[in-house]
């Protein structure tokens, strides 16, 4: 009888190892990026405290591979899903290893919540002052979040679109009967044969506009540095910056950026793979469309507030001011609805101009919106809320036509029937998380105004909200180890939904 190839066995036994294992795996050898970049920076210190960590982690992993060898994957269809949950938890605690070691002022629980922030792709800091960071650390701090939506990409169409959770309970394929043809695709390979086929789609292209992205930021002035660390952070929506906000992004850099945070709007933008969308394209898809009205609404409506500002104080302006307040509002808004967090150069030429400031519940209600279903961003997503639009105009329309019956159209078909219903479930489940948290962190000490901007900033995964939403930047690094275990949950609450991790809890999905 002829014996299996070795390379066969051994891409038989990798797809029978646990998805945790897989991703802490790549999670240590990815630190070889950073302790290259070290290295070439002359930082020797910080090269070996990175290069240390990911051999020793690289091996760690290896012998649980090989103690798993011959072994059956266990839990069915929701053990990629607890892979998923297990890799938020407990990964941050390898990616911090090397973080502590190469910053041993600080304490393992402060490098834990930070990398534990970059790969929720939230980008919250406990270093306000960026110069207390070297070169290398911003880096991975970027690279972190970068992985983490590279993470989310995958996850979303190999892990949560076949669980209908995610966003994807209110489409129509969600409802029962209605499994079509993309059902039965999607459910007929193993989960590690979707999550294979995901990777190799979606990687290419992820890492293509990364790249893209780098050498354009760069083109526009920025340092390589600071445009790598934006490219990755655009990309993931995590917000993490390398200079603080110190250095401006100027108008190039930022005309940019908002082309490559519309990805962040719906997933359609960059795949099609999901399926969840009308035959139109962007032209139909109800994410996008909502996302642009927001983008386009809000900027105008805070420029009429500071213009009529400008007028009873009667400040002297001229066209370009207008323009450049107009513009920061514009690439604002986008910002904090795709739950990135950037802060435009000519945000505060608006407040400047009219002597009023922007108040930062507008912030927080952009970023609790979100982006799109399946991609970096978080929020509650914009197509749940698309759901709760579409049943109050259908409501309005039963007042004044009690007998019509009309068609849901060509965009309302993406919805089911019942998808309002789901997506105001979500909503006040997100609710009462947020309540919870909110309560939790006054419980331990937190003021209640500050425990109310990092219940929003958590769960949204906007960590940027805590220093512009307030009337000062909250001092993360200050708070006790109770509160910083609070926000560390409520970033993975955040980062997965409430729905899924309910999934992760109900026994009948686990015998499947």
């Amino acid at each position: 009888m002829a014996r299996a190839a070795p390379e066969s066995v051994l891409k038989t036994e990798l797809r029978r190892l646990p998805l945790f294992v897989i991703i802490a795996g790549l999670a240590c050898v990815s630190m070889m990026a950073p302790a290259l970049h070290a290295l070439v920076v002359d930082d020797h210190a910080t090269a070996q405290a990175f290069f240390y960590a990911g051999v020793l982690g690289t091996l760690a992993c290896a012998m649980i591979a090989v103690a798993h060898a011959g072994r059956a994957p266990r839990y069915g269809t929701l053990g990629p899903l607890l892979s998923l949950f297990a890799a938020f938890v407990f990964v941050p605690a390898m990616l911090a290893v090397p973080f502590v070691e190469a910053l041993p002022t600080t304490r393992f629980i402060n490098a834990y919540v930070e990398m534990l922030s970059a790969l929720t792709t939230t980008g919250a800091t406990l270093f306000e002052d960026p110069t207390r960071l070297n070169p290398t650390l911003h880096l991975w701090r970027a690279q972190v979040g970068w992985m983490g939506g590279l993470l989310m990409w995958v996850a979303a169409v190999a892990i949560l679109a076949p669980l209908n959770l995610g966003g994807f309970e209110v489409t129509a394929r969600a409802e029962p009967g209605r499994r079509t043809d993309f059902w039965n695709m999607a459910q007929g390979p193993t989960p590690r044969a979707r999550i294979n086929r995901a990777v190799s789609t979606l990687f290419p292209l992820y890492a293509g506009l990364t790249l893209l992205l780098w050498v354009l930021l760069m083109t526009s002035g920025q340092t390589p540095l600071n445009a790598a660390v934006h490219g990755m952070s655009v990309m993931a929506t995590s917000g993490i910056s390398a200079s603080g906000g110190a250095q401006p992004f100027g108008f190039a850099g930022e005309a940019v950026m908002v082309l490559f945070m519309c990805f962040a709007l719906s997933r359609l933008t960059f795949s099609a793979d999901t399926m969840t969308a009308t035959q139109g394209g962007l032209s139909t898809d109800p994410e996008f469309r909502i996302g642009l009205g927001i983008i386009l609404l809000v900027p105008l409506v805070l420029f009429a507030r500071h213009f009529i500002g400008s007028i009873e104080v009667q400040t002297s302006a001229n066209a370009g001011d207008a323009l450049a307040a107009l513009w920061g509002g514009a690439f604002t808004v986008i910002s904090f609805l795709t739950t990135t967090g950037y802060v435009s150069d000519h945000w505060g030429d608006a407040q400047s101009w009219s002597g009023l400031r922007t108040p930062g519940l507008i912030l927080m209600g952009l970023a609790l919106v979100g982006g799109g279903v399946a991609t970096t961003a978080g929020g509650v997503k914009l197509l749940r809320v698309y759901a709760l639009y579409r049943n109050g105009v259908r409501e309005m329309q039963r007042l004044v036509h009690p007998n019509a019956v009309s068609g849901a159209g060509v965009v309302g078909r993406r919805l089911q029937s019942n998808g309002a219903f789901i997506a105001w479930i979500f909503f006040m489940l997100f609710a009462l998380s947020f309540a919870a948290v909110t309560l939790a962190l006054t419980f331990v000490g937190v003021a209640f105004d500050d425990a109310l901007v990092m219940s929003i900033a958590t769960l949204s995964t906007t960590g940027p909200l805590m220093d512009v939403a307030s009337e000062a930047p909250i001092d993360l690094i200050s708070l006790g180890a109770s509160a910083k275990a609070i926000l560390c949950a409520a970033m993975v609450l955040g980062r997965l939904e409430t729905l899924a991790i309910i999934a992760l809890l109900t026994p009948d999905l686990w015998r499947a």
